[in-house]
């Protein structure tokens, strides 16, 4: 079973090198890694391109924004399952890929999986900012404002050619729309596997707070858009995320 990684970036000097030797230190062997590239101009692209032929595919030219070359990198991934690796983020540890392909194996009527996650800080000590426990699904739980992690979900890709990629529509929260349409809408098959996944550092564009009421009003729409009570859900939403910077 092939698996297909896809990274975006754009000018992420500091951080994609951690990315990509998170990705190739899997101990999984069947990976297909794609890196989509915003045409960076700091030395990002330079450092994609030392990993020569580690990287299955390299594409690096402008974009209409994140959500834009994450649809780049589906229309190129050849993998059985397919999930992303954030310029910003790392594997939680070297066994994350054969834990999900397992489960796959496992259940062959599974069309999804997501996991656990946690943010650190962005700096050398990565103290731990807030815990991402997914816990078993419900759609109850998504019609509540609950979403799993976006980066520990993984999808079959026939699913996904199925069901469509992400709403460029939405340029900060297309994340929401894409999970809540799999999820609320076609009600996939998607399945908890307790094991941590993703180690994500905060200061990305769903993680900064400055942007925090521009992804509210996002949100709302979003959840508008799907037919569900919008206000309601995303207060609902934004108070999971509070109790779990709370609660670690």
């Amino acid at each position: 079973m092939r698996i297909t990684i896809i990274t975006v970036c754009y000018n992420r000097v500091l951080t994609i090198e951690n990315a990509i030797k998170s990705v190739l230190a899997q101990s999984y062997p069947n990976v297909e890694y794609i890196i989509i590239d915003g045409n960076s101009t700091d030395g990002t692209k330079e450092i994609i391109n030392s990993y020569g032929n580690k990287i299955s595919q390299f594409v690096s030219e402008p974009d209409n924004g994140m959500y834009d070359a994450i649809n780049k990198g589906l229309k190129l991934a050849t993998g059985d399952i397919i999930g992303l690796m954030h310029s910003d983020d790392e594997f939680y540890d070297t066994t994350s890929i054969s834990k999900i392909v397992a489960h796959f194996i496992y259940d062959k009527h599974t069309e999804g999986v997501y996991g656990n996650g946690i943010y650190v800080s962005n700096d050398n000590k990565e103290r731990l900012v807030r815990n991402r426990i997914g816990g078993a699904f419900s759609l109850k739980k998504v019609k509540s404002g609950w979403l799993p992690l976006h980066p520990t979900v993984y999808l079959k890709k026939e699913i996904i050619d199925k069901y469509g990629f992400y709403n460029l529509d939405f340029k900060i929260a297309s994340d929401t729309e894409f999970l809540l349409r799999y999820l609320y809408k076609y009600k996939i098959k998607m399945n908890y596997i307790n094991y941590y996944i993703v180690k994500m550092r905060m200061g990305g564009m769903s993680t900064n707070t400055r942007r925090a009421f521009e992804v509210f009003y996002e949100d709302y729409k979003i959840y508008k858009y799907h037919g569900l009570a919008a206000f309601r859900v995303v207060c609902l939403k934004k108070s999971i995320a509070l109790k779990q910077y709370l609660v670690h």
